[in-house]
């Protein structure tokens, strides 16, 4: 039996005159990015990324458009060390970019971040250390001014070796496990580190307020953000940092709000990688933002590409129905959602519309590299006419009349039901040639000649059956028509020729193809259908009139 009672609220609320964000209704421009899939993401992982992966991803990073990225823990690992000296010798680091190396607040650890860090043109020297009740009572058992001194001396120790080293550094301060914290103690860490290392309008400084465990309502998060940014000394000069955790799933929520709340950067991985139930989702915030027509400065267009380089260098999977990038986020299954979304394209199409809103879809997916035949529609056993109707039509070409959609649609529906199984796209289409299209009968017309009088199409025309060649003659009111008639006349069937529509498609070379569909009503009210195609217009419609009369003579359905 579980047993809520062990549990008890261990976050810390600040007064309620901090949430003004509430009054915001949408973000007005990103944040500065800084992915930390390079050293948050790598240290997650089973198997971390060796160099050659590691190298592979950064300059993924480097095309996605980070300007900021923290390339690991040069202190924890020889890997990581390396690594960052790879970059620093063989000038990796492109002049708009900057690097981000994690430190703790230790002696030992920030000198060997400095002599990783020797001769970087630009980067960020992450110093943290935590500062939570449960950090200080149960790990460090150390006292509020002891846990602030460590902070501070980390702070001095760094200005004095930045001085000291060659290359190019800025600050950023952590107090790690912010959100076990009481706010006005982080507030009071913070400021004493600021005093130390003075920001200004030449030195701006990074006050990063991470979500290490989450647990709290994200508007809690929010509120504290807007409390520490209104009263951080020096705020013109600090760039209020989020590291959201997703320890309750609530991280994109979280960041989103504390965006609102006054933060002007995000850490975060792609993906939402990195430890426990990972950092918070940078595609899912930048897309976001996208879909609410702000630019997110970040380049993601080729989503499919990311995610099979991030599955291969990381061995980790990114879930189907991960927001934007996983493989169904825009599979429509359902049958009326397909019906909305078939109708929805179909609509501003016709009306030419720039603006995008399709039913179900919440972006377009051809923004981020997806194909509407082989990520939108997709046919199983759920599926309705209206979906399968508008792959065939925008895939293959072929514009079903809406009876005929719906006959086809019960076919492919019930054979995926037996086989338990996805229909691919071309599997569909073979399916519509196999029982409609061109359908090779008993009956066949190997010759015919017309004559029009007085609107009356007359006809001359020539079947064969098992070899044998019949010729006769029938009249209409229209090509069609006559063959019909001829054709009732030469079997006997009697029928109702009910349906009858015609489009063209673009063939090989110049050539336009006819396509012709054809539904023929037995007096039960049952039908049966066929579809025909040539460069011949009357050839098209003969073959489907054909194709539809083997059907309902065969008991075709």
């Amino acid at each position: 039996m579980m047993d809520s009672s062990k549990y008890r609220v261990g976050y810390f609320p600040v007064d309620k005159k901090y949430n003004k964000w509430v009054e915001k209704d949408h973000i007005e421009k990103p944040p500065v990015w800084c992915s930390v899939d390079m050293r948050d993401g790598n240290q997650s992982l089973v198997i971390p990324m060796s160099l050659e992966e590691k190298l592979e991803y950064y300059k993924m990073l480097l095309e996605v458009g980070f300007k900021e990225i923290e390339v690991g823990f040069p202190a924890a690992s020889e890997t990581e060390y390396e690594f960052l000296r790879t970059l620093i010798d063989n000038h990796m680091i492109p002049e708009d970019v900057t690097v981000q190396v994690l430190t703790q607040c230790r002696e030992h650890i920030i000198r060997k971040t400095f002599d990783a860090c020797k001769g970087a043109p630009s980067a960020i020297i992450h110093l943290y250390n935590s500062v939570s009740v449960a950090q200080r009572e149960q790990v460090f058992k150390k006292s509020k001014e002891e846990i602030k001194k460590i902070a501070v001396d980390g702070a001095k120790l760094v200005k004095k070796l930045a001085a000291e080293y060659e290359g190019n550094f800025r600050f950023e301060y952590s107090p790690e496990s912010f959100t076990g914290t009481e706010p006005e103690y982080a507030l009071e860490v913070c400021n004493a580190v600021l005093d130390v290392l003075e920001p200004s309008a030449d030195n701006n400084v990074i006050i990063n307020l991470p979500v290490t465990v989450e647990m709290s309502l994200p508007h809690v998060y929010a509120s504290q953000v807007e409390y520490m940014s209104e009263n951080l000394k020096y705020r013109e000069f600090v760039t209020l940092s989020l590291h959201p955790h997703n320890d309750r799933g609530t991280g994109v929520a979280d960041t989103e709000l504390a965006l609102l709340a006054g933060a002007d950067r995000v850490e975060g991985t792609l993906f939402g990688n990195g430890e426990r139930t990972g950092n918070v989702d940078i595609i899912t915030l930048a897309m976001n933002m996208y879909s609410h027509g702000v630019d997110p400065g970040l380049d993601l267009s080729d989503m499919n590409a990311l995610v099979e380089k991030y599955e291969r260098c990381t061995r980790m999977h990114v879930y189907e129905r991960a927001p934007y990038a996983g493989a169904l986020v825009f599979a429509a299954f359902s049958g009326s959602h397909q019906d909305a979304i078939a109708k929805g394209m179909k609509y501003r199409s016709k009306m030419g519309l720039h603006q995008w809103n399709v039913p179900y879809i919440p972006i377009d997916p051809k923004d981020i590299g997806r194909t509407y035949d082989a990520d939108v529609i997709r046919v199983n056993s759920q599926s309705g006419k209206g979906g399968i109707g508008y792959l065939l039509e925008q895939t293959f070409g072929y514009n079903l009349p809406a009876k005929m959609r719906e006959h086809f649609s019960y076919m492919c529906k019930d054979i995926s039901d037996h086989e338990h199984r996805e229909l691919k796209p071309d599997e569909i289409l073979n399916i519509f040639c196999e029982n409609y299209l061109n359908i090779p009968g008993a009956i066949s017309v190997t010759d015919y000649d017309f004559e029009c009088e007085n609107d009356t199409f007359k006809i001359d025309i020539t079947f064969k059956k098992d070899g044998a060649e019949t010729e006769l003659s029938a009249e209409g009111n229209g090509s069609l028509s006559a063959i019909n008639n001829a054709l009732k006349a030469y079997t006997g069937e009697q029928y109702t020729l009910q349906v009858f529509t015609q489009h063209s498609m673009q063939g090989e070379g110049s050539r336009s193809v006819a396509v012709s569909y054809i539904g023929l009503e037995r007096e039960n009210g049952e039908m049966f259908w066929g579809a025909g195609s040539s460069t011949d217009v009357i050839k098209a419609s003969t073959r489907a009139l054909l194709s539809a009369f083997h059907n309902m003579t065969k008991g075709g359905k």
